[in-house]
């Protein structure tokens, strides 16, 4: 998809530097790819804050995580 934005210099010059990408389109897709990952981890987080995991004994658990 071409879209045309307009964003600031300092911006896209300082994602293509963090991303270490060497094209915007690059250094865009990479951005906004990581941010909807850290999305869905910060929806996972608050899924699991509703009811989260007890666990009493981890030996169990880390057996199977031994078999593995």
């Amino acid at each position: 998809m071409k879209v045309t934005a307009s964003i600031e210099d300092t911006l896209v010059n300082n994602v293509k530097e963090f991303t270490h990408s060497s094209t915007i389109t690059e250094a865009i897709t990479i951005a906004l790819k990581d941010w909807i990952d850290i999305y869905y981890i910060k929806e996972l987080n608050k899924q699991i804050s509703k009811k989260p995991i007890n666990i009493n004994n981890g030996e169990k658990i880390r057996r199977i995580n031994r078999k593995i």
